[in-house]
């Protein structure tokens, strides 16, 4: 199985200059817990739900003010789409990461894909305990 057939389509992104509050309104909306952040036209890190608290709640800053680059995981890790789910599993897991975005071979951002997606569309229950139990080691 391909990433392309799991992935969600059309990953949202966020400008590096937005709002924190910005990026939190539109995970709530997708009821999603990350978002690419994008300058450029390239994606330069990402923001989670977790950034948000330990970076910003908890330091006392106001989501309103605080830029989503001063509070992001820098550097980003993705994969393609034409991939074996199998594979980015574990690389997932190598990275303690639980969603990548999914680029096509042309480097355009085409999805985003999550274990939570891997284990929901596995072909048997096997694999469904392999890739979850990844994402907890």
């Amino acid at each position: 199985m391909l990433v392309r057939e799991i992935m969600r389509e059309k990953a949202e992104v966020i400008h590096f200059d937005h709002s924190v509050e910005e990026a939190a309104k539109m995970m709530k909306k997708g009821d999603f817990g990350s978002l690419p952040i994008e300058q450029n036209d390239r994606m330069i890190g990402m923001i989670t739900d977790r950034d948000i608290t330990i970076r910003v709640v908890a330091e006392g800053l106001n989501p309103k003010d605080t830029k989503v680059i001063d509070c992001m995981s820098e550097g980003i890790s993705y994969c393609y789409e034409d991939e074996a789910v199998e594979a980015i599993a574990k690389k997932m897991a190598t990275l303690h990461v639980r969603r990548l975005p999914v680029i096509n071979r042309n480097k355009r951002l085409v999805g985003i894909v999550s274990l939570t997606d891997m284990a929901r569309n596995a072909k048997n229950d096997r694999l469904a305990h392999e890739i979850v139990s990844q994402a907890t080691h």
